[in-house]
């Protein structure tokens, strides 16, 4: 699969995102799709597609434990835009098996534990919402983590067996804000209390000055032991 990862990267060398976005979803028609948490990266791309009329399917996993200023920026971008943004929820037999079985907060016991329920509300789903498609575009930044540096901005997902593209993959945090007051797109703001990293309500906490980007993701954890899955073997922490 490398060499056509090395011909998307050649074909939008040079390119802006949105020209990188056209282009793909030109060359791959209706097998493009965007995954959003609605933080300040997705949003940014959100932006991107709908202003222009990129015709990629923006996606959202809707965990049923999400902030209540998640939902709100969800609800006030499709006001904004006018324009769907399709929600895939976990498998309900799997999801009331674990709650039934361990309760509605077991993920704080163990890393088994959280582990299997980022399985069940955002891998699961996630899979469902990537069949069939060809490229998936994603909002990571390389400064938001160490591992993140190492990434490149077009990669092959052997997980998911398809390609991912990280259209701001190289941009500041300064750039990333300042792109959002310049076309005044709706932002969680949680992002203003200290939530770099926006997850699951019971997941995430602010961070406090000189801490790590990832460190509000389940912070009861061991920081080496800090992984979802989403992104595979290439990311070991979830976006």
């Amino acid at each position: 699969m490398s060499a056509l990862t090395e011909h998307i990267k050649q074909q939008i060398t040079g390119l802006d995102p949105v020209q990188a976005l056209t282009l793909l979803a030109e060359s791959h028609p209706g097998k493009v799709v965007f995954s959003s948490s609605f933080g300040w990266e997705d949003q940014v791309i959100t932006h991107m597609i709908f202003a222009n009329n990129i015709p990629i399917k923006i996606f959202t996993l809707e965990t049923g434990r999400l902030f209540p200023e998640t939902y709100y920026v969800w609800n006030r971008t499709m006001e904004m835009y006018g324009k769907p943004i399709h929600a895939y929820y976990p498998n309900n037999e799997l999801l009331e098996q674990m709650v039934n079985a361990k309760g509605p907060n077991s993920f704080y016991e163990s890393v088994d534990n959280r582990k299997e329920c980022c399985g069940i509300r955002k891998i699961e789903p996630l899979k469902r919402a990537l069949a069939g498609n060809e490229i998936w575009i994603t909002g990571i930044r390389a400064e938001q983590s160490l591992n993140r540096q190492f990434m490149h901005d077009v990669e092959w997902d052997e997980q998911n067996n398809l390609l991912k593209f990280h259209p701001v993959y190289s941009w500041t945090l300064d750039e990333v804000k300042n792109y959002i007051k310049q076309h005044n797109i709706p932002y969680n703001t949680l992002h203003d209390r200290g939530f770099p990293s926006i997850g699951c309500a019971p997941c995430t906490r602010a961070v406090r000055e000189g801490e790590d980007f990832r460190a509000g993701r389940w912070w009861w954890e061991d920081q080496s032991k800090k992984e979802c899955g989403l992104h595979g073997v290439n990311e070991i922490v979830e976006k």
